[in-house]
């Protein structure tokens, strides 16, 4: 008998997440609509990183993709190659980081009121009092 309360906790932590996971598949349409939005703005979006007080600059969009690179052109010799390639890591790293910001911004913002918090699903049961 004491080897069915385990299994007795495990069931109902399960089952109470259930109607979460239901929810979340009767939204599944508006879900789908949303990470299209979302897409799409983060296509549309531009973040810029800068090194070298601005030498070199580089832009990527929402997904994260580079889409542009500048460099002072007083960087373009050959004992500069060093210190470009580190500017030029450094500008895509800010950007990138700034890209991801924005990323799980719109997501959160799309998505938020259609996700059940997946926390729930794992939560230890409260004892009743």
């Amino acid at each position: 008998m004491v080897a069915i309360f385990p299994l007795v906790e495990g069931a109902s932590i399960l089952f109470r997440g259930l109607g979460n996971l239901m929810s979340m598949l009767r939204n599944a349409s508006q879900l789908s609509q949303r990470l299209e939005k979302v897409s799409e703005r983060l296509k549309r979006y531009r973040a810029e990183g800068a090194a070298g007080g601005g030498m070199v600059r580089v832009e990527c969009n929402g997904m994260g993709n580079l889409v542009r690179c500048q460099i002072d052109p007083s960087l373009l010799c050959e004992e500069n190659r060093e210190l470009l390639e580190d500017l030029v890591v450094a500008a895509a790293n800010e950007a990138m980081e700034k890209a991801r910001a924005y990323m799980a911004q719109a997501t959160q913002e799309q998505m938020g009121a259609i996700l059940p918090d997946l926390n729930e699903l794992t939560a230890p049961e409260e004892p009743d009092q």
